[in-house]
């Protein structure tokens, strides 16, 4: 059998006493927390591991002795820890001892109640305590079953540490009847600023919680659920994307505290992106309202709008003609060509008329800035699809007009092979058709096809413009969820304390000699920069459909609409 004893390197330098901890026994292992020396009373020692045990529900005991005799010179010392075995009642009765200043400790084992005591080979691992207390350690996701059995024994002796917390919080100038030594054992130093932050916290904490209540409560009002307002709610990414951060503020605020280190994280990492996130719109709406670059938006604004309707009437003109050389069918063509030039005419009229409150408008729209960059992003993007709004009618045209021609023609192409789509089951029959149709069929057939290219290119050309403003707006929306998604503190964590995001542990062997204990040093892996990203990034909402570039061509081909509203996203975490 092979004795694993996890040993604190805080407690190397520790005068001569006991060792408490816990004894693991499915894995053979003692995790020592701490060291109680000389002197100390062994009904107090109980009494007070006892009431650790009851508060921290891990059962902590005397697991053995402790001895530095660089420390120590009395010759009755090593009898009188072995004596302590018999009052303590631990088996096996753990002894370790420093060997004055030589970097080799011998550690032994007793087994006074066994009646075949056998010689155990013991491995002393040496850890940080602070740094195990302080990380959380996430095994690695291999189903393999060896590595899995492996991380659930590290967990162990993780957990071991992290819930004996209260054992270490010792206040500095407390003088109890135990005196310990771990890696707090100095003390803790409360200072007056934290304790009036955490005071205060508490009713802000509520009057906050009360005030998204009340929010939350008139979000879900009937009032909302109303054709326009529902309309405006689920069409408008602003909307969406307030009501997502109401969300945060809910998570933020809620007085329930978190069941593990997981929600932990992801309250931090919502608290720190909201902070940043204001924290940039503060800085974009100190930037605007400075040297009146609002008024100069403004200014600008109207005659990059007259400049799009001129470029977009120059290329109505030239599809009205010969583009690129192209016959085209002359009536549809003009038809067509002046239908969109009357739509333009009528965008700039609307232009126009509200060119004198432009100014005002985005000057309240400046101020919206306040509640995060986010919200700023996604009001660009509804400012940006209402000033489009002419490009996505004629999409939407242009779109319909060649859909109908598809499905037309290709069900005249089913007249011609004699089928036809049967609607009940879904699949195409056989059918006799008389000389009548077919005669029908095939004019209707000609026409359709001899007008298609004419229809054919205004699809293509404002479907190239729609792509256009739809990359812009999907630009805008990554940047968006980006900030709302990315674990800032948890990448804070990862370049600052590394240790805190543990994947894993590394021994490195420290001294090996025959007849001494094989000492090792466990040292913690931390998560890569891109696990981090992966296990505690936040859930967001989609602002565009995720489909793939074949299912694209297919709707892009077939005519049918690429709307842009947004569905909701994969929740995570």
């Amino acid at each position: 059998m092979v004795l694993k004893v996890f040993f604190p390197s805080c407690c190397s330098s520790a005068d001569s006493g006991i060792l408490i901890g816990r004894w693991i026994s499915e894995q053979n292992s003692a995790v020592i927390l701490a060291v109680v020396h000389f002197p100390f009373i062994p009904v107090q020692v109980k009494q007070y591991l006892g009431e650790v045990q009851r508060v921290t529900k891990v059962s902590i005991s005397v697991l053995g002795s402790w001895s530095n005799s660089k420390q120590e010179k009395e010759e009755s010392l090593s009898e009188f820890l072995e004596d302590l075995g018999t009052i303590f009642c631990h088996e096996p009765w753990i002894q370790i001892s420093k060997e004055g200043d030589s970097k080799f400790w011998s550690c032994s084992t007793l087994q006074k109640h066994s009646k075949n005591p056998q010689e155990e080979e013991i491995i002393l691992v040496y850890y940080d305590q602070r740094k195990v207390m302080l990380s959380h350690l996430h095994p690695p996701l291999d189903p393999a079953g060896q590595r899995a059995e492996d991380a659930s024994r590290l967990s162990a002796i993780f957990d071991t540490v992290a819930r004996s917390q209260v054992l270490f919080m010792t206040d500095r100038y407390d003088e109890g009847p135990v005196k310990l030594t771990h890696w707090q054992s100095e003390g803790v130093e409360a200072s007056i600023i934290v304790e009036l932050l955490k005071q205060a916290s508490v009713p802000a904490c509520m009057l906050l919680t009360l005030l998204l209540s009340l929010l939350s409560g008139i979000c879900r009002s009937r009032v909302l659920k109303f054709w326009p307002l529902s309309f405006l709610w689920s069409k408008l990414s602003t909307c969406e994307q307030l009501g997502h951060r109401l969300q945060h503020l809910q998570v933020i605020s809620s007085n329930k505290k978190a069941q593990n280190q997981n929600q932990l994280m992801r309250k931090a990492n919502i608290f720190v992106s909201l902070l940043i996130d204001v924290a940039l719109g503060i800085l974009l709406m100190s930037w605007l309202y400075r040297k009146n670059r609002i008024g100069h938006l403004a200014d600008t604004l109207i005659p990059v709008a007259d400049h799009v309707a001129e470029e977009l009437q120059d290329l109505l003109q030239w599809l009205m003609g010969a583009p690129a050389g192209l016959k085209m069918n002359r009536a549809l063509d003009q038809v067509l060509g002046r239908f969109f030039l009357y739509h333009i005419h009528l965008w700039i009229s609307y232009i126009h008329l509200l060119s004198p409150f432009i100014e005002m408008i985005l000057w309240y729209v400046g101020l919206s800035a306040c509640l995060g960059l986010t919200v700023a992003l996604c009001i660009l993007s509804d400012i940006l699809a209402l000033l489009t709004f002419h490009i996505y009618c004629f999409y939407v045209y242009g779109a319909r007009l060649y859909c109908l021609k598809i499905y037309g023609l290709s069900s005249l192409w089913r007249l011609f092979r004699g089928k036809k789509w049967n609607v009940l089951r879904q699949r195409v029959d056989s059918c006799s058709y008389d000389l009548d149709q077919l005669f029908i069929g095939t004019l209707l057939f000609t026409i359709l096809l001899f007008l298609l290219p004419t229809t054919a290119l205004y699809y293509l050309v404002f479907t190239l413009l729609r792509l256009l403003v739809v990359i812009v707006q999907g630009l805008i929306h990554l940047l968006v969820d980006l900030i709302d998604s990315l674990p800032l503190y948890s990448l804070i964590l990862r370049l600052c304390r590394s240790y805190r995001l543990a994947a894993g542990v590394k021994f490195r062997v420290l001294e090996q000699q025959d007849g001494k204990p094989l000492r090792l040093l466990m040292q913690i892996n931390p998560l890569s920069y891109g696990g981090v990203v992966r296990t505690y990034r936040l859930p967001t909402y989609s602002c565009y459909p995720r489909d793939s570039w074949a299912s694209l061509c297919k709707k892009l081909f077939l005519g049918e609409l690429i709307y842009p509203w947004k569905h909701k996203g994969d929740k995570q975490n």
